[in-house]
């Protein structure tokens, strides 16, 4: 990239959503997102159609330096598979990561991606997460997998009460 090119830009499903159909040209996104943008808006998943998107997954070995940065961060558990390969597509092309997900701009942040919020204001700091019992106060390990529902939750090996996320 030299200078006066424009950066690329990976754009999160909520780009998809809310920003304007002409910003989006030229982003990169991953196929995943086709399912994700169809179960929120039909009439937006016809609009994308038109539009000039570049549809890739990332490599493998992106997607392990992601999931490794995600866990190194806390932030694995939280997100989706899709959230890692579109910080995994973000690392392996050097460009701008473009979402409002806090766990993704967290994972940006620590790796050096630059990123920017879609309708949110964004991150004002870094965290690091792991799982807390609210009834006994025992702290474990944030999850070292992807979800696909975000509220799963872990038993408390002390107690047996309810594990959350919760930074530190």
């Amino acid at each position: 990239m030299t200078d006066g090119e424009p950066v690329p830009r990976v754009l999160d499903t909520s780009a998809l959503l809310h920003w304007p159909i002409e910003e989006l040209a030229l982003g990169s996104v991953v196929p995943a997102q086709r399912r994700e943008v169809e179960r929120f808006s039909q009439e937006r998943a016809l609009l994308l159609e038109g539009v000039t998107l570049e549809w890739r997954e990332p490599s493998e070995t992106a997607v392990a330096r992601a999931r490794d940065i995600a866990r190194s961060t806390g932030d694995l558990g939280g997100l989706s598979p899709t959230d890692v390969s579109l910080l995994a597509l973000a690392l392996e092309m050097g460009a701008e990561l473009v979402t409002d997900d806090y766990r993704l701009m967290n994972c940006a942040e620590s790796a050096g991606i630059p990123y920017r919020a879609v309708l949110t204001e964004g991150i004002s700091e870094r965290w690091q997460w792991r799982l807390l019992c609210r009834a006994c106060g025992h702290q474990a390990a944030a999850p070292e997998q992807e979800s696909e529902s975000r509220q799963e939750t872990t038993e408390c090996p002390e107690c047996g009460n309810e594990m959350r996320l919760s930074s530190r």
